[in-house]
């Protein structure tokens, strides 16, 4: 009986360095550094000259898709690096007009819906959270904390209990760069 190999490799770009130590990957590049620790996952990694390979023998179906998963993960960490990750927000209000500071590791939303409580959106890891004008933007080097980010953002902003074809107030994403 042979075996069957399900394997992926990346090549890493000048400029960036990447460590595998067991199963923790960690990368580094102009923006900064990426680490990740892909421990629970049962596949087989090796870092030869300048390219990453992920294999796993005999998978099941699991293993095999995951062969692709963290492909797809080292990409992004060796993307985020070089080129950093932009969500852009817009902040859309009919009547009443939202003010939005960043404090900290919060974004904190005032007068949404007229509302006299502010709301709150947790800023993840090391992402930052600036305003420009009508515009919430983004930015980091982990795209993981950046989509977090804007995802609890424009969580912060969810209508309940109101007719949603008519209340379209809230801040929501329209670019991903």
């Amino acid at each position: 009986m042979s075996a069957t190999i399900v394997e992926n490799t990346i090549g890493i770009p000048e400029g960036v360095t990447l460590e595998l130590v067991g199963r923790k990957i960690t990368v580094t590049g102009e923006r900064g550094q990426v680490v990740k620790d892909f421990s629970h996952v049962r596949l087989n990694m090796d870092h030869i000259e300048g390219s990453l390979r992920i294999w796993a023998i005999n998978p099941r179906k699991r293993e095999a898709s995951l062969v692709k998963t963290i492909t797809a993960h080292v990409k992004n960490m060796i993307k985020g690096v070089t080129r950093g990750f932009t969500y852009r927000m817009k902040i859309i209000f009919v009547h009443f007009p939202m003010t939005i500071r960043v404090e900290g590791k919060k974004v904190e939303i005032q007068n949404f819906i007229g509302e006299r409580k502010s709301r709150e959106a947790k800023i993840a890891g090391d992402a930052k959270v600036h305003i420009e004008g009508d515009d919430v933007i983004v930015e980091g080097i982990d795209i993981n904390e950046v989509a977090q980010t804007a995802a609890n953002i424009q969580l912060a902003t969810k209508i309940r209990k109101k007719d949603l074809r008519k209340f379209l107030d809230g801040i929501y994403v329209y670019s991903k760069e």
